[in-house]
């Protein structure tokens, strides 16, 4: 028999029955879109993630300080000879805390970082009006802040710089306006406030540094920084425990990793669901071969051959479950869309997710179809003519 006249004769069976073959295509359309929506998730949520960390650059490196025994974080002193080597074009120690700022009758809270001049370039954060910190800002401690336009719309603030606002009591006159940048792993980039490190005692009763952020020079430098960085470290506490030291392409690499793994076995789970689909398609044409018992055995007496029963089968439950890849595959792209909208969030579907998860139905189809097949095919045609 050849392909066409296979092809020919099943599409006639399938379109005989069109509820059942619909009920039937059912499970594998579920199992084909749930693996192309998924997958679209998993791909743009990772492209989002991985983008929010190249804008902040692939030469970035941060340093935590966590203490160990009396020495739980640093002075801007010792930080000023730990960064003291070739491949480091600028640093900015960090002391962060939650504040509350009011501008007139209003208030919230706010994550306040007390920073140096070089954390704007070294952050990739860019300016809407106004400008960020200076160093004169810092060296003569003065009461100036920048902030994210998150905080200025809450504040109510239409033209912010040049306004004064109390943070923690204090006043501070408005310098500047981020521009805004969104959300990243770490919350909202947009709600923040920034004010020279020298203010820190001022507005967090502190001035203990425990974060220091580092713009390497060239990406290729990065490791004999961080293994400089990590050796300095470990010589100022005593051990490696007391600190930990951040790369942004292991960030990178790691969070890569993670949702490729993550992805994968969200695929896994959906993939489930087109076995389930397989066994379906199986039962029904188990059920086919049953009511075309006369129609076989009228077939084998007019000469038709074994391989030629079992071949009609096969490309029936192939072509089921190929509609069934195809309706899938529709369905996963629609629902990955519709995902994207309602959720404010990426999907990237994949084309080649999608054309292994048709493969795969396909091969669901004839698996499963086996069975059926081999059954029709091994019908005695005395036997079957004689059945009603």
């Amino acid at each position: 028999m050849k392909l066409a006249q296979g092809v020919i004769m099943a599409w006639g069976s399938v379109r005989a029955h069109p509820l059942r073959t619909l009920l039937t295509v059912l499970g594998v359309l579920i199992g084909v879109a749930s693996v192309t929506v998924l997958v679209a998730i998993g791909q743009g949520s990772t492209r989002q993630i991985e983008q929010q960390l190249q804008s902040l650059g692939t030469n970035l490196v941060a340093v935590n300080i966590i203490g160990r025994g009396t020495l739980n974080s640093l002075s801007a002193e010792q930080i000023d000879r730990l960064m003291d080597m070739e491949g480091i074009d600028a640093y900015a120690p960090v002391i962060a805390g939650n504040v509350t700022v009011k501008a007139g009758n209003r208030s919230m809270s706010a994550p306040l970082e007390a920073t140096t001049a070089d954390y704007a370039w070294i952050r990739n954060y860019e300016m809407e009006r106004g400008r960020f910190l200076l160093d004169i800002d810092n060296a003569l401690a003065q009461k100036v802040a920048v902030i994210g336009p998150e905080v200025a719309s809450e504040l109510g603030l239409a033209d912010p710089v040049g306004e004064t606002v109390m943070i923690q009591g204090v006043p501070f006159r408005i310098i500047g306006v981020l521009e805004s940048k969104g959300s990243s792993i770490g919350g909202s980039n947009d709600n923040r406030v920034f004010v020279p490190l020298q203010t820190s005692r001022v507005v967090l009763r502190t001035a203990a540094i425990r974060t220091v952020y580092v713009r390497v020079a060239e990406p290729e430098y990065v490791p004999g920084v961080v293994n400089l960085l990590n050796l300095r470290l470990t010589n100022l506490f005593g051990g490696t425990s007391g600190y930990s030291v951040f790369n942004q392409q292991e960030m990178m690499k790691t969070v890569g990793d993670i949702s490729g793994t993550l992805t994968a076995m969200l695929a896994g789970i959906a993939g489930i669901s087109l076995v389930v689909g397989g066994i379906g398609i199986m039962n029904i044409m188990l059920v086919s071969v049953t009511e075309r018992t006369r129609e076989i055995g009228i077939r084998k007496s007019l000469g038709a051959k074994r391989r030629d029963i079992l071949f009609q089968f096969l490309v029936e439950a192939a072509m089921i479950g190929g509609i069934g890849g195809l309706c899938g595959i529709a369905a996963g792209l629609g629902g990955a869309w519709i995902f994207s909208r309602a959720m404010d969030m990426p999907a990237y579907p994949s084309p080649g997710v999608m054309l292994l998860a048709f493969g795969f139905s396909l091969g669901v189809g004839l698996v499963f179809g086996i069975m059926p097949a081999r059954r029709a095919a091994r019908l005695d045609p005395v036997e079957a003519l004689r059945q009603p």
